[in-house]
């Protein structure tokens, strides 16, 4: 999917929480504010820290600490990570507390304030090397450009006030000493990049959680970090390597592995395995070349470890706890996805789309922005990809639906078993395992009166579960906003129009059109002219199915669950960690003198990676034993609605063949061009008014820049009061 920044324009807005929050008692709204507060409190002075560390008064006050430390318990290891990681730890548990006591989600009534401007959601740059960027999102890359410029022009000052003080060098020896001193700096600037690096790729993470940055905006910062990250270590390792070759030791200093000091042929494995994952991650290579990208990027474990064993325990421990915190979801991952998952139905759609139906319990809760990772062991054990979810949470409560399109090697391998399966009837194995789902905290496609929907190809896929969320709220009478729905959707070739009649408005609610203005406009950009049999483009009487039934749904081990069992994993994993490096310390390193770094950085990797598998792993066990118990009394209720679900929606595609009563009816379908927004969103203006405006896109990024350009002209040209940008970018080049 390709959704741009929705991340607090509940906040921003004063939306539905702060309507609702009228309602609730003082105490509890102050124990909100109090709660977000201090949250804001110490990341400010956790980033400040790190800033500012620089300059001669931070400096100070961190070398006072290290020496003061120095003979405790912990020694300089516990007061570098009191003072780096421990901040982001506590700042993830009291989000638990906080989205625990003040779920997203929980809405009844618009608020009738108009909304202010949205930092995360209005799009500034809308073309360039960043792609689509927001506010927000733009004054982030200004501070960490500051960051980077401040500390290496003040370390290069440091660096030649050191020289002149400490060493009696000159001339060429000088110039050494020069070049491996910006080497140091440049190597502790990129540390702690490296702590922002790792905290956007968890993807259950409880941090995204409580500023709703979804897991592909995430990602997004991740590729961000990750370029400037390596970019500052191979400036790191490169000043060392012209200093070396310039003094002639080259081999001999590259070769060295030091027990008491920084051991360099570790820092040269650790470079070099990320050096592979940043050439294989850059676009071209990561499009063309999709498997090439997975394999290398999973050399992050080398990366890891030969970093710590560089550096040693108390320097790593600078970015100990976004890694820890990493370990955390990557474990809770792993074991959500030993599980195998009930395929209800496997189809090949006549334009070539698989669509996917897996069996779900019904307590795993998801909304209709949500996207899963699919992993087929037929295919490979090792390749996970992402796809939107096309049902909505309220089309079944035992089942979401995927649609994928056949765009690379690994959906061709899968559309090759569908297509074979549904044609022969000895049915060929199909192992499929399920991770997330994952999504926005909260469903912002329902707090917008009036919403344009840009899709591109399989972009409609998350749209027909936004169009199925809504009308099934309006027939339910649920909480929900849209009165005004534009769906403009280009495609290539007419026949992916069928997709469309995978959502039948009528069976879901037969008088939806009385409370919702929906228009739904598509470009057939690929042909000039309908196709000679128009009619038969979306006939799917031609669709055969096949199951793959196990009696297994998808786990609910994910961190986007049971926010009590998220917890609690969180944080005895934590306290395990102090536990076990504290008995580490007491009866061996202690007693036995042990003193070398590089080993010691090991050891604290060990015991980060033992407190999450064996004591978080006590909690993931108990957690999982609590959610079958839990649904064990639903089993038997879930064949029989099982068998609901799929005999309306076999009756629903029954009587869209014969009577024309899905979505279908409602397209407005243009040959031979491509949509102009400018017009689209002027005669859209027209009818809704001066308004708000909700848009959301999903497609590919030339899509999306057009789209937030024509967003912000919307905007500049007062035609819509607060335009918000929203865009999902899931994986399209598998």
């Amino acid at each position: 999917m390709d959704e741009f920044s929705a991340h607090e324009p509940l906040i921003s807005n004063g939306g539905f929480k702060d309507l609702q929050s009228k309602n609730k008692p003082f105490k509890l709204v102050l124990v909100k504010w109090l709660l977000k507060s201090l949250m804001w409190l110490i990341f400010v002075l956790w980033v400040a820290i790190i800033f500012f560390l620089p300059s001669d008064f931070v400096r100070s006050l961190f070398l006072n600490l290290i020496q003061a430390s120095q003979h405790s318990f912990f020694g300089i290891t516990g007061s570098i990570f009191l003072l780096f990681s421990v901040p982001i730890l506590i700042i993830a548990f009291l989000a638990f507390i906080y989205i625990s006591v003040f779920p997203s989600d929980d809405f009844e009534r618009r608020n009738s304030k108009p909304p202010r401007f949205r930092l995360w959601t209005f799009p500034i740059i809308v073309d360039g090397p960043f792609g689509v960027v927001s506010a927000a999102e733009f004054i982030g890359i200004l501070l960490f450009s500051a960051y980077v410029l401040y500390n290496i022009i003040d370390d290069s000052i440091q660096n030649q006030e050191l020289i002149a003080r400490e060493f009696s060098v000159t001339g060429k020896e000088r110039s050494y000493l020069m070049i491996e001193l910006t080497g140091l700096r440049l190597g502790s600037i990129g540390l702690f990049c490296m702590v922002f690096l790792f905290l956007p790729i968890a993807r259950g993470s409880v941090l995204l959680r409580m500023i709703d940055i979804p897991f592909e905006h995430a990602t997004r910062y991740h590729v961000w970090l990750g370029h400037l990250t390596m970019a500052l270590f191979t400036l790191h390792g490169l000043c060392y390597v012209i200093a070396w070759a310039l003094e002639g030791r080259l081999i001999e200093k590259i070769l060295e592995w030091k027990d008491d000091e920084i051991a360099n042929l570790p820092g040269v494995i650790s470079l070099s395995a990320g050096l592979l994952m940043w050439v294989t991650s850059l676009h071209p290579v990561r499009k063309n070349y999709f498997e090439l990208f997975f394999y290398t990027h999973q050399l992050y474990v080398v990366f890891i470890i030969f970093l710590v064993m560089h550096v040693g325990d108390f320097i790593f421990c600078m970015a100990a706890g976004a890694v820890f915190l990493f370990i955390l979801d990557r474990f809770l991952r792993f074991c959500q996805s030993r599980t195998t998952v009930d395929i209800i139905s496997a189809a090949c759609r006549p334009c070539g789309t698989i669509e996917l139906i897996l069996s779900k319990p019904s307590n795993l809760r998801y909304n209709a922005l949500s996207f899963v990772f699919l992993q087929v062991r037929e295919l490979s054990w090792l390749q996970w990809h992402p796809f939107s979810v096309s049902s909505s949470p309220l089309d079944g409560r035992y089942h979401l639906s995927i649609l994928i399109k056949v765009l690379g090697e690994w959906t061709a391998k899968l559309r090759d078993i569908v297509s074979t399966n549904s044609d022969q009837l000895q049915i060929k194995k199909i192992t499929a395992s399920v991770e997330g789902p994952y999504g926005h905290e909260s469903p912002y496609h329902l707090m917008y009166e009036n919403l344009i929907l840009v899709a591109g190809g399989i972009g409609i896929s998350p749209f027909l579960a936004i169009l199925s969320d809504i009308i099934h709220r309006i027939n339910e009478r649920r909480p929900c906003l849209p009165k005004n729905v534009l769906v403009v959707w280009a495609v290539k070739k007419s026949k992916e129009l069928s997709l469309i009649s995978a959502v039948n408005a009528q069976s879901i609610h037969p008088s939806f059109s009385d409370k919702l203005q929906l228009d739904i406009q598509a470009y057939v950009t690929q042909e000039s002219v309908p196709p000679l049999e128009e009619g038969k483009v979306h006939d799917m009487s031609s669709i055969s199915s096949f199951s793959v039934i196990n009696g297994r749904n998808m786990s609910c081990l994910v961190g986007t669950g049971n926010n009590m069992w998220s917890g609690m994993y969180v944080v005895v994993s934590t306290l395990g960690l102090v536990a076990i490096y504290s008995l580490l310390q007491a009866y061996y390193i202690k007693p036995f003198h042990v003193s070398t770094r590089w080993y010691l950085g090991l050891l604290f990797v060990l015991c980060m990676v033992a407190a999450v598998t064996i004591l978080g792993g006590i909690v993931v066990l108990l957690w999982h034993w609590a959610e079958k118990r839990n649904l064990k009394h639903d089993e038997s209720v879930k064949i029989g609605n099982e068998k609901i679900d799929l005999s309306l929606s076999s009756d629903a595609k029954a009587h869209s063949q014969t009577e024309g009563s899905n979505l279908v009816n409602l397209l407005a379908t243009r040959y031979g061009c491509r949509p102009d927004f400018q017009e689209i969103f002027n005669s859209f203006s027209d009818r809704v008014g001066h308004v708000d405006v909700g848009v959301i896109v999903c497609g590919p990024p030339s899509l999306q820049s057009t789209v937030a350009k024509e967003c912000r002209s919307q905007n500049i040209k007062g035609k819509w009061n607060h335009p918000v940008f929203h865009f999902n970018s899931h994986s399209f080049d598998l």
